[in-house]
Order: structure tokens, then C-alpha cells, then sequence
């Protein structure tokens, strides 16, 4: 049982730092949607300096790394399984797919979980079997709704992975979910094996992912230029109709200068390159939380809290950016996430219920026999 004060810090870096990143996300991808690369890398890079003093050691020259517990090799897999989840996830909104259709289809994580757990043997109910039936159909509904309303078709019969096609974006999504599955099974059991060294996964997983960035420098350099090239942050934070105070209308010298300096700073600041930044930091946040619970506690546990900090970032997503909420896609959307709320109901309380009563029942047969 994890202790109240972690629970609380888990679900406040999740949430807090989830929920923010989507913000931030889509206010990038609506402007440049093909800079999932550049997000990506800033990601990576941030997070990997924010863990590398936790991994310091001054005795181990020359690259001053404390050592791990865990075989290099299998540091490696990770990082290269998790780098090609997040390229993927990424790359998919080159390829017309919304952010609420996005935040849904990864929600199909609870599949892709069963499916992984089922070929290492692990065994599961009915309810839970049902559960994820049902969050598949809705999964089917969303897409199919927002492939509707972009006056997209939904066949299927040619995927041209060239060209900026819905089905691709649905295709490259689904490989990224069963690579993710997969990935959190081998994490759980590198975990089994070494300990809770989520800190050191966290660091290796960034570290050894971002020089698989050398062959795109020329991508993310492009990337960063158009960002740079966005209108200053001090037109979004107040539009040229809206008049501000001049530095000096204030009496102390202090706050006129500060104001002065905040202002030279937002006209020089393109407003993509600050969500950018806010995006890796949120980011950085959010990445830490699922770390520390993935550490805690069961993939299928970590599925089930992402799937609701899913449902909170697909509201976000629809309330602050006006998207578009037809039928299907209400009916898709309450599917998966119903099914999502009954799976990990059935997986922390119905199953434990049932075997509770089982071994009550057990032990009263045992002294009616005696």
C-alpha cells in the first residue's frame, strides 16, 4: 500500500503536470502540427538534466555515473522502447489526428496491457475481459466520428505512409500502443529484478535516448525556426488594443525598471518557443509521477490512473480549445472511459472481493469438516 503523503504527490505530479501539458501541446500543434519532433527532443532533453544529479558520483571518473544495478542492456532496450513510443505518439499528429481523438486512442492502453499480460501468462475475469470489449468499440466510435466530421474515409484498403492520411496517424497510434504495452511489462520486470529504481530509469531512459537525435538535426533545427518565428509572447499575453501601463506612470524606481525589463522580455520571447518550454516542464512533471507509480505499483494499475488523468485531459482539451463534440464522439468517448473506470474497478475491488469471500468460504468448510 503506497503511504497517503506518496499517493498525494503521485497524483498531484500526474494531474498537475499531465493535465498542463496538454495545454500547452495543442496551443504548439494548432499552429505548427508538424513539430512533434522538436517537442520530443525538448522533452527528453529537459528531463534527462533534471535527473542527472540524482545519478552523480564524484569517486567514478570520467563520466562521473553512479553505478546501476540493472544491466546496461537492459537500461538500452528500455530507452530505445521508449524512445520510439514517444516518436511515434508524436509523429501521429502530422497525420491529422485530433488531440481528443489522440488522448482516446491511447486510452486503448488497457488492450494492448491485457494483450501483453496474456502472453506472459497471466490470467484475467470476464468483467475485465468485457471491460476492455467495450472501451475497444468505443475506441472504434471516437475515430470514426472524427474521421467523419474531417470529411475523411475510414477504409482501410491503402495506408500510404507518405502522405498526411488518417489511417496512417491510426496505424502509427496502434504500433505505439503495442510497443508501450510491451515496454511497461519489461520495466515491471526490471523493477522485480533490481528493486524500485525508478529514479535511474527515468535517468537512462532520456540519457541514452537523446543522441538518437544526432540524424534528425538538420528536422529539428527546421522545427525550431518556424516556432521562432511566432508573434511575440507580449502580443499573446496583451493584444496590441489592449493598452498597458507605461513604465513610467509608477512612483518607485524598482518596479518601473522590472516592469520595463518584463516587457523587453515578452517582445523578444516568440510565443511557441515558451510553450515549448512549458510543454517539456509540464512534461517533466508528469513523466516523474508515472515513474514513481509505475515503481509502486502493477502495469495494470498505472494503465488504469493514466486512463483517467486521460479523461481529465480530453475535457481540457475540448473546453479550452473549442473542439468539436458531436454524438458519436460523446458516445465513443463515455465508452472508453466507463469501460476504463469498470476494468480497474473489477482489477482493485472486485477481484480481491471475490477471493476474499473464497477463502472465507474455504476456511468454513474447513471446520464444518473438522
Amino acid at each position: 500500500m503506497i503511504p497517503g503523503l506518496l499517493e498525494l504527490g503521485i497524483v498531484s505530479l500526474i494531474f498537475g503536470g499531465c493535465c498542463s501539458n496538454v495545454f500547452a501541446l495543442e496551443a504548439i500543434v494548432k499552429q505548427e502540427p508538424d513539430s512533434g519532433l522538436l517537442i520530443t527532443f525538448f522533452q527528453f532533453l529537459l528531463t534527462m538534466l533534471f535527473a542527472l544529479p540524482s545519478q552523480l558520483d564524484p569517486t567514478r571518473p570520467p563520466f562521473f555515473i553512479q553505478k546501476s544495478a540493472v544491466p546496461f542492456r537492459k537500461w538500452a532496450a528500455s530507452a530505445s522502447m521508449f524512445f520510439a513510443v514517444n516518436m511515434l505518439n508524436n509523429w501521429a499528429f502530422a497525420f491529422q489526428i485530433s488531440v481528443p481523438v489522440h488522448i482516446i486512442l491511447r486510452s486503448f492502453g488497457s488492450v494492448t496491457t491485457m494483450a501483453a499480460g496474456w502472453l506472459r501468462g497471466k490470467t484475467y475475469s470476464r468483467v475485465q475481459v468485457a471491460s476492455v470489449v467495450v472501451l475497444t468499440v468505443g475506441v472504434v466510435v471516437s475515430a470514426w466520428a472524427d474521421a467523419v466530421a474531417k470529411g475523411k474515409s475510414m477504409s482501410t484498403s491503402s495506408i500510404d505512409l507518405t502522405s498526411a492520411s488518417f489511417e496512417a496517424g491510426l496505424l502509427i497510434l496502434l504500433v505505439a500502443q503495442l510497443l508501450s504495452a510491451y515496454m511497461g511489462q519489461y520495466v515491471q520486470d526490471i523493477y522485480a529484478a533490481h528493486g524500485r529504481c525508478w529514479q535511474q530509469n527515468l535517468f537512462y531512459s532520456h540519457f541514452l535516448s537523446v543522441p538518437l537525435f544526432a540524424p534528425l538535426a538538420g528536422t529539428l533545427r527546421g522545427q525550431y525556426a518556424r516556432l521562432a518565428r511566432s508573434t511575440p509572447l507580449l502580443d499573446y499575453v496583451a493584444p496590441p488594443q489592449v493598452e498597458l501601463v507605461e513604465p513610467d506612470a509608477f512612483s518607485a524606481g524598482e518596479g518601473s525598471a522590472a516592469l520595463a525589463l518584463a516587457r523587453r522580455l515578452l517582445a523578444r520571447t516568440p510565443t511557441s518557443l515558451a510553450l515549448l518550454l512549458a510543454n517539456a516542464a509540464t512534461q517533466l512533471l508528469c513523466i516523474s509521477g508515472v515513474n514513481v507509480l509505475s515503481a509502486h505499483s502493477s502495469a495494470v494499475t498505472v494503465t488504469i490512473v493514466l486512463n483517467v488523468r486521460k479523461l481529465v485531459s480530453f475535457l481540457f482539451s475540448v473546453w479550452l480549445f473549442g473542439n468539436e463534440m458531436g454524438g458519436q464522439m460523446v458516445v465513443g468517448a463515455v465508452l472508453v472511459f466507463g469501460a476504463g473506470a469498470l476494468y480497474g474497478w473489477e482489477t482493485s475491488v472486485g477481484i480481491r472481493r471475490r477471493r476474499a469471500e473464497e477463502e472465507k468460504g474455504g476456511r468454513e468448510r474447513g471446520k464444518k469438516g473438522e
